[in-house]
């Protein structure tokens, strides 16, 4: 892996998480009928994922559709942006402002980060 480019550091997240989908400490076959809470503990149990990393395989592989990431750098600012006119703004009112946009959160989020990007994208 260090000879594909991969940083000793990134070999032993790696490696970790290969160990642990081995061993069975990865309960991969559970997730889809875990909760997202869940998931995350089993995922943040594996070294260099933390809950943004986990949060992201949430809303993109497992395509889970309330996923608010109130540790997303882009997601605060999209809020910021959107709600309260660029002002910078408490986590707690972060969190109540993703109250209302529930049980589409990981939608919201995705148009959040889109509407801070100025290049518009063509499907």
């Amino acid at each position: 892996m260090r000879a594909c480019g991969l940083s000793a550091r990134k070999v032993e997240y790696i490696s970790d998480l290969a160990r642990r989908f081995d061993d069975g400490h990865v309960h991969v076959h559970r997730w889809p009928g875990m909760d997202d809470e869940d998931v995350i503990a089993d995922l943040v149990q594996v070294r260099g994922i933390g809950r943004w990393t986990a949060e992201m395989f949430l809303m993109f592989n497992l395509l889970r559709p309330d996923v608010f990431p109130l540790g997303d750098l882009g997601l605060q600012k999209g809020l910021r942006v959107a709600y309260h006119g660029g002002r910078k703004v408490s986590l707690k009112t972060m969190k109540s402002r993703g109250e209302t946009l529930r049980p589409w959160r990981s939608v919201a989020t995705w148009y959040l980060w889109r509407s801070l990007d100025p290049v518009p994208v063509e499907y």
